[in-house]
């Protein structure tokens, strides 16, 4: 059985149109700054480090937070949807900023030719944002919680 799709408004065509034509000027302001600033060479691995992020996205992080996502969604009937949606954005966060500052842990691993390229210890400083982001996901989640809690408990105005 075939379902209509519902018609799409002028407006909303406008902007689709606009909006994709946006992405494809972004995608060749790119292209042209890729190709006018790195040399020939170097563009296999350019192509080879944008490959394993995809894959490291999609393969791993896209999972663990859909995986953490429905083990938050699952306890969601105990919990105030304020603070799943807080856990959420701190494993977003971290994870986001973890695959920022990872490929600078990695190199500094390997060693620099020159000591001032990566100077500070990115390791424990992924580490500090990692306790930043969790004591504020806990504060944040236990500021809900009380809230819920003291409008759970409220007497009611209306009386049935």
């Amino acid at each position: 059985m075939m379902t209509a799709t519902p018609a799409v408004s002028p407006r909303m065509r406008t902007a689709r149109v606009a909006l994709v034509g946006l992405g494809v000027l972004g995608l060749a302001w790119g292209a042209y700054v890729l190709l006018d600033t790195v040399a020939v060479q170097r563009l296999p691995g350019v192509a080879l480090w944008i490959g394993a992020a995809i894959v490291l996205h999609d393969a791993v992080l896209s999972p663990l937070v859909f995986g953490l996502g429905v083990l938050t969604r699952r306890a969601g009937h105990r919990l105030a949807g304020g603070i799943i949606v807080t856990v959420q954005a701190a494993i977003v966060l971290g994870s986001l900023l973890s695959l920022i500052v990872v490929p600078a842990i990695v190199a500094q691993s390997l060693g620099a030719k020159n000591p001032t390229v990566l100077p500070l210890d990115y390791a424990l400083n992924l580490g500090v944002a990692w306790l930043v982001l969790a004591a504020g996901s806990i504060a944040v989640s236990v500021w809900f919680y009380v809230r819920t809690r003291r409008a759970n408990h409220r007497p009611s105005l209306v009386q049935s």
